[in-house]
């Protein structure tokens, strides 16, 4: 299957936790003014009818845009929105399961962290993977060890998916990252709370 290679440029993975009492719609929608080229719903602790009311409301902001929609782990949200994927780890559900839910056009993440995980079939079958992280950060409390830019080019180079890094990115750490072989960053912080996601997503996408 294939995409728009412009989609994998700039995912925002969302946090309400660094929103800032800000609504997810308001930073989401400045963001994507900014340039974001896909949206990531990331909810660990919200209850499932608040997940569901958040991935509608990003929907109905994102369609019009063409910005696509991916949730995290859960496939259900996902189905019941109409999302454009699934983005799962090395603990959720195996991808050719999710790719037999929510069918054959749909975008299939996967996160990676060593070469053992970049190796197995599951990585094969998806349509890009999430290489991470790149550097410290404090936005996922079970993060793996830094794998730093060499770390990263190693695994890139095992694999012909679509890359996106993630992991403490922002604008100013970036470009060897793109040069190292990205297709694109995976941002949460950097965006997500910053004074102006516009302006912090803008910063971004000049590295294109």
């Amino acid at each position: 299957m294939s995409f728009d290679p412009k989609i994998w440029r700039l995912c925002l993975v969302t946090d309400r936790d660094l929103s800032r009492g800000r609504s997810l719609v308001d930073v989401v929608g400045a963001a994507v003014g900014g340039g974001v080229t896909m949206v990531q719903l990331r909810e660990k602790n919200a209850t499932t009818r608040q997940f569901l009311e958040e991935a509608h409301a990003l929907k109905a902001l994102l369609q019009p845009r063409r910005v696509p929609l991916i949730i995290n782990d859960r496939v259900d949200i996902a189905l019941a929105v109409d999302a454009e994927g699934v983005h799962v780890g090395q603990t959720d559900m195996p991808v050719a399961l999710v790719r037999q839910l929510i069918g054959p056009q749909k975008i299939i993440g996967l996160s990676i962290t060593n070469r053992t995980q970049i190796e197995r079939e599951d990585a094969k079958q998806a349509d890009y993977l999430g290489i991470g992280p790149l550097y410290a950060q404090t936005t996922k409390a079970d993060a793996s060890t830094p794998l730093g830019v060499e770390g990263f080019a190693a695994l890139r180079a095992l694999t012909q998916q679509p890359v996106m890094a993630i992991g403490g990115l922002k604008a100013s750490n970036s470009a060897d990252v793109l040069k190292a072989g990205a297709n694109g960053l995976a941002i949460v912080s950097a965006i997500v709370g910053a004074d102006d996601p516009k302006a912090a997503a803008q910063d971004v996408m000049r590295l294109f």
